[in-house]
C-alpha cells in the first residue's frame, strides 16, 4: 500500500482443488490491491506429486475462479480482479475455449515457461498465443531462462515485439 502497488497470491493446490482452496483467502483478496494467480502445473488431480508430471486446470476450475473474485468485487465495490493463469504447454489448460471472462475480472494467460529466447517465443506462440482468452503475459526466470543452451534473456524490447503483446510481465 505504501508503494501503491498490487498483491498476487499465487497458489498451487497439490492434490487439494482450487475450489476447496480459494475461500480460504477471501478476506486477502477482498482488498481492491489483491489480485490472484493459478497454477495448473501444481493441480494434481491424477493424485501423483506435485513436480513428478505437469498437472492441469480445465476451463471449468477457471471459471469457478473467475465466478468466485467477480462475486467478491461486486458485493465489495471493488476495481476488476486480475486472474493470472500459468500455462506452457497444452494439456495444462483443457477447454480453454469455454472459459468465460466476466467484466469483473481480467483474465491474463501467463507463458511461464522457461528456456532459451527460441523455445520461450515458440511456446508463447504455440501454446498460449492461440487461446489467449483476455490478455497475454509472460515469465522471464533470471537463472532457469540462462540454462546450456540459453541465448540469452529476452529483452524487453524482444518480450514487447511478441504478438499479441504481453500486458503482463513477471521477472522471478
Amino acid at each position: 500500500k505504501e508503494v501503491e502497488g498490487m498483491l498476487i497470491l499465487d497458489v498451487q493446490v497439490g492434490k487439494s482443488t482450487i475450489q476447496k482452496e480459494l475461500p480460504k483467502f477471501k478476506t486477502y483478496l477482498e482488498q481492491p490491491d489483491v489480485h490472484f494467480a493459478i497454477d495448473p502445473e501444481f493441480s494434481m488431480k491424477t493424485g501423483k506429486a506435485p513436480g513428478t508430471v505437469i498437472g492441469t486446470y480445465d476451463a471449468e476450475d477457471i471459471n469457478y475462479v473467475i465466478d468466485y473474485l467477480a462475486d467478491i468485487v461486486r458485493e465489495k465495490q471493488l476495481p476488476p480482479k486480475i486472474l493470472v493463469v500459468h500455462r506452457f504447454t497444452q494439456a495444462m489448460v483443457t477447454n480453454a475455449e469455454n472459459i468465460q471472462p466476466r467484466p469483473e475480472v481480467q483474465v491474463v494467460m501467463h507463458m511461464d515457461g522457461w528456456g532459451s529466447k527460441e523455445r520461450k517465443k515458440d511456446t508463447y506462440d504455440h501454446i498460449v498465443a492461440p487461446e489467449p482468452v483476455q490478455f497475454m503475459g509472460l515469465k522471464i526466470f533470471y537463472k532457469n531462462d540462462l540454462k546450456p543452451p540459453s541465448t540469452g534473456l529476452l529483452t524487453p524490447a524482444e518480450v514487447l515485439a511478441l504478438y499479441p503483446k504481453p500486458v503482463y510481465v513477471q521477472y522471478q
